[in-house]
């Protein structure tokens, strides 16, 4: 007799980028010729001085559990950085160190979703974010935008969605999967409509923080409307900009009452974070930021190589992007002059007869369109780019 499973999870779909990954790497490891542009990971090593910080915390000892909710010296880390980088402002008991952003936001849901709440969602969006909300017992509601809209929610479009049931509103800018962000002054209008409704949260999920090249500086919302910071949960980490996505550190700042709430989930699943991947992440955050820089500045180079590209293939076209190291490109006429049904045959099509892994737009909420990551050598983009125009071709 089968085993019963819980039917929360019987809703839940494997992440379509793990899961693309992960046949990318069966078919190499099958002696395939392979380019995978479908995981978000720097190709980078982690800098010499943030491992340095690691193997002298091993050294001196630093490998027993910590507090739950992270260390001191982390914390006053990522307290510094906020002020920093953010003009934020918070105290110690406003912090929550996890494993990885990702457990951070699920914290996040776990502590604040009843069956029933709602979560705006703009799609494209993160392939986890409606899955977590599922996870909760919330209903995930999805919020469309298109390409003429630069893959952004409108004040007006924000207002009509929020109902009763809405309990929580997610931002991720920039935005994987579309690299594209939300300016100043969109921000502000998003929270005069935010003022309105007292009883909505916003989670800013701003990984993609310092992989950033807009004319503008980055802002987030917690800044740009200070009336709201007590409502806003910020969501960072340093996978992405330091390139220690293995590592997982992950981190979240807010209200003192939610981040407790938080921590309590925190503490009765995975408890601390990896002992000396805080000392590591302390010291990334606190040291010379050189690196993130110089890291920047590669991927800013090879987005600029890559959209001209793309919008050179048959049947695909695409808009530059502010940040992250992603190309969300509207595939539909390729889809369609192919005879093929979907996103996801495209995909397959391109896996089988270009070597070549992509996330299909499904995943993302939005279908048509595939993910291309540029978390690698131009020269890898550059071979990528040519074995897809063949196979259009």
């Amino acid at each position: 007799m089968p085993i019963r499973t819980a039917q929360r999870v019987a809703q839940v779909k494997p992440s379509a980028t793990i899961a693309m990954s992960m046949k990318a790497a069966e078919l190499k490891a099958a002696g395939r010729d392979i380019i995978s542009l479908s995981m978000g990971e720097p190709d980078f090593n982690t800098p010499d001085h943030i491992q340095q910080a690691a193997i002298d915390a091993i050294r001196e000892g630093k490998t027993r559990y910590t507090a739950v909710d992270g260390t001191p010296g982390l914390k006053d880390a990522i307290i510094e950085k906020f002020k920093r980088d953010n003009k934020l402002e918070y105290r110690r008991d406003q912090i929550l160190v996890s494993s990885g952003a990702k457990q951070s936001l699920y914290n996040l849901m776990q502590a604040m979703i009843d069956p029933g709440d709602e979560v705006l969602i703009p799609a494209p969006y993160w392939v986890s974010y409606p899955d977590m909300v599922r996870l909760a017992g919330g209903a995930p509601v999805t919020l469309q935008t298109t390409l003429d809209a630069s893959f952004k929610i409108s004040p007006a479009q924000l207002r009509t969605a929020i109902t009763e049931q809405t309990r929580l509103l997610i931002l991720n800018s920039p935005g994987n999967p579309t690299g594209r962000a939300y300016h100043r002054e969109e921000l502000a209008a998003l929270g005069e409509v935010l003022d309105q409704f007292p009883r909505v949260v916003v989670v800013s999920d701003d990984i993609y923080e310092h992989i950033w090249w807009a004319d503008e500086p980055f802002s987030t919302l917690a800044e740009v409307c200070p009336g709201l910071a007590d409502r806003v949960v910020v969501v960072n980490g340093v996978s992405k900009a330091y390139a220690m996505t293995g590592w997982r550190i992950g981190y979240a700042a807010g209200d003192p009452e939610l981040i407790k709430q938080m921590r309590k989930v925190q503490g009765q699943s995975t408890s601390n974070p990896c002992s000396i991947s805080q000392a590591a992440a302390e010291i990334a955050l606190s040291d010379s930021q050189f690196c993130v820089t110089e890291m920047c500045k590669a991927f800013h180079k090879r987005h600029d190589w890559l959209i001209p590209a793309l919008n050179e293939l048959p049947g695909v076209k695409c808009s530059p992007g502010e940040g992250a190291f992603y190309v969300f490109a509207d595939c539909s006429g390729a889809i369609e002059s192919l005879g093929l049904d979907d996103d996801h045959a495209f995909c397959e099509h391109l896996l089988e007869h270009a070597g070549v892994a992509l996330v299909p737009g499904s995943a993302f909420g939005t279908p048509g369109h595939a993910r291309f990551s540029f978390a690698c050598g131009i020269e890898t983009l550059k071979q990528a780019v040519q074995r897809i125009d063949d196979a259009l071709k």
